[in-house]
């Protein structure tokens, strides 16, 4: 991505971060210049799901000013999930050695990356800035919010049986080893219950997860794509999910 030559992270090698983007013409430029502020070693990669309302075209801006940015445009609205695969499988075959997620509307603070570069510094294959764990916080969040986002993520602990306090959270390092060792073609989730199956397939293939808190702010400009509605929805796909992998473990432990 970067015409200048491949950047680098001592200790880590090339990094990106994936930003998917739908209808964020308002937070774009503001959330890249603040990551490529804040690191200038780590690339971007703006996944757009055919944004009606120009985003699409300030991402061909801004990479065109900047060769550590590059942009994939994608023509439907297909997911979160949908758009991060895409996005990995790019930063895979671009041959990036960690591949970052983190949203475009200023809620995953670039300014916090250094405290999850030094957890994966330290051996782990994912890790996760947490809302939910020591030191994390979020900011502008209602009770109500906050209190489905936590009864979320204990629901997912109690169900999938994972030690991670922010499952459902999308800011993230994932090594490129995990990435191909979770085998991506496998994995079928396309909206937010992506971030949990992600978090569970990286524990079932035995691999690191860890959790550095972070602080989470609402987004103050643009429409949010999560409503209460969405969170249900999650939930409902979480809970069949979950259970059809409980059958499958039992099934597998019966036939041996």
């Amino acid at each position: 991505m970067n015409s200048a030559g491949p950047q680098h992270i001592e200790g880590l090698g090339r990094v990106v971060v994936v930003i998917p983007t739908y209808n964020e013409a308002d937070n774009l430029a503001w959330i890249v210049g603040r990551l490529r502020a804040a690191q200038p070693a780590i690339d971007v990669l703006v996944v757009d799901d055919g944004s009606p309302d120009g985003t699409g075209a300030i991402a061909d801006e801004l990479a065109a000013a900047d060769p550590a940015v590059r942009v994939v445009h994608r023509t439907a609205k297909a997911g979160l999930g949908a758009a991060y695969l895409h996005g990995f499988r790019v930063a895979l075959e671009a041959g990036y050695d960690v591949i970052g997620e983190m949203d475009a509307d200023g809620s995953h603070q670039p300014e916090q990356l250094d405290g999850m570069i030094g957890a994966l510094r330290a051996g782990a294959d994912l890790v996760i800035g947490s809302r939910w764990v020591p030191g994390g916080a979020v900011v502008n969040w209602p009770l109500r919010r906050e209190l489905l986002s936590r009864g979320g993520n204990l629901y997912v602990r109690l169900l999938l049986g994972v030690k991670v306090r922010d499952a459902t959270a999308g800011y993230r390092l994932f090594r490129r080893t995990t990435l191909e060792k979770i085998d991506l073609e496998s994995v079928q989730s396309t909206g937010y219950v992506f971030q949990t199956d992600m978090v569970a397939r990286t524990l079932a293939a035995g691999l690191t997860v860890r959790e550095v808190p972070i602080e989470f702010v609402e987004r103050v400009r643009g429409d949010s794509k999560m409503s209460g509605a969405v969170a249900t929805e999650s939930l409902k796909r979480i809970t069949a999910w979950g259970l059809r992998e409980r059958a499958d473990r039992v099934r597998k432990a019966l036939s041996r």
